[in-house]
């Protein structure tokens, strides 16, 4: 799944880790979400949602 995750955090200028420690995750699953590695769970992408507060779907975009 595509999405904007790290234009996103970058536009805060936070590190991963900064952006690690709000969701309460670690980097390396920021790092992963990032890259498409890895589909976060639906309750950890409302929390990516609120703590950027936009909705899901402005995040998180179907390939």
């Amino acid at each position: 799944m595509n999405n904007r995750l790290k234009v996103l955090r970058a536009e805060r200028n936070w590190s991963q880790q900064d952006l690690a420690e709000r969701l309460e995750v670690s980097r390396q699953s920021v790092n992963a979400i990032e890259t498409g590695k890895y589909d976060p769970s639906l309750p950890l992408a409302f929390r990516i949602a609120d703590v950027f507060g936009i909705t899901i779907e402005q995040i998180f975009l179907r390939a």
